[in-house]
């Protein structure tokens, strides 16, 4: 037993939405220390698209694109199938949040949020399910991440009501697609992070010494501890972990006593 046996991705392809920043640039990241073939990443943002596939070398290939509605996302799908006839690995990370008093929530700020922290995982591993089972074998399984949240598993603070029901929905979500996709060797997984950097989560971005006094390991998250996370699922190494959900967070969620301030992830 090497390490290569157990975590290297050589030979593999990968999509990671929402993968020019924040966590999804992290997987990214782990995926190319890992050796990976290629990755793909789809954002709205050509301009951040562009700006991370220069920084991160060939192996990236960015696909522009609004994945929050199906049109949108049989767009994503029609591309990826032009370019490869298989995906060995599938990361649902795009989402977005909404925080408004419980008084003034709207409409708006409940369908966003659900559209693409929930139905989008979804429509987007169904119509992928051809590539994934091409590269699908029960020696090699291909893999789906769905990228949840610690709101998911407890309440934050903040009045962030759409985001934390739709990151709950996604981890049972990843329970039931893992039980029908298991019979054709796609496993399906979660990763629950608690707080990293990024532009949803701009305290721990811009104040990380200070949210990070509320997290039992004293510290935020950072792109190994990402990029460790899903390379474990994605690779031989998590071959035998079917529709759990990984909690990376520091021990927010199973570590931190009452008398503690968690930052919100």
């Amino acid at each position: 037993m090497t390490l290569e046996d157990l975590f290297s991705l050589k030979g593999r392809v990968a999509l990671v939405t929402g993968g020019s920043r924040g966590i999804g640039r992290m997987i990214v990241e782990g995926f190319l220390a890992a050796g990976i073939s290629r990755v793909y990443i789809s954002a709205r943002k050509i301009d951040e698209i562009e700006a991370t596939c220069a920084e991160l070398g060939e192996r990236v290939i960015g696909v522009q694109g609004d994945i929050s509605t199906l049109a949108g996302i049989e767009a994503l799908v029609d591309e990826i199938s032009s370019r490869e006839s298989r995906l060995d690995i599938l990361v649902n990370n795009a989402g977005a949040a909404w925080g408004v008093d419980y008084l003034e929530f709207p409409e708006v700020g409940w369908d966003k949020v659900m559209d693409l922290n929930v139905k989008t995982p979804f429509f987007l591993t169904q119509k992928l399910h051809g590539l994934l089972t091409a590269a699908a074998s029960a020696e090699r399984p291909a893999k789906v991440i769905n990228i949840a949240s610690i709101d998911g598993l407890r309440p934050n603070p903040w009045e962030t009501y759409s985001y934390q029901a739709s990151k709950a929905a996604l981890i049972h979500l990843t329970r039931r697609m893992a039980a029908r996709l298991v019979k054709d060797h796609v496993y399906v997984t979660a990763i629950a992070p608690g707080a990293f950097p990024s532009s949803m989560n701009k305290a721990a971005r811009d104040h990380g010494e200070q949210s990070a006094k509320g997290i039992p390991s004293k510290r935020v998250g950072d792109a190994l501890d990402m990029g460790g996370s899903a390379v474990y699922l994605a690779s031989r190494a998590g071959d035998y972990t079917v529709g759990e959900t990984l909690t990376v967070d520091g021990g927010i969620v199973n570590a931190l006593l009452p008398s503690h301030f968690a930052q919100p992830g």
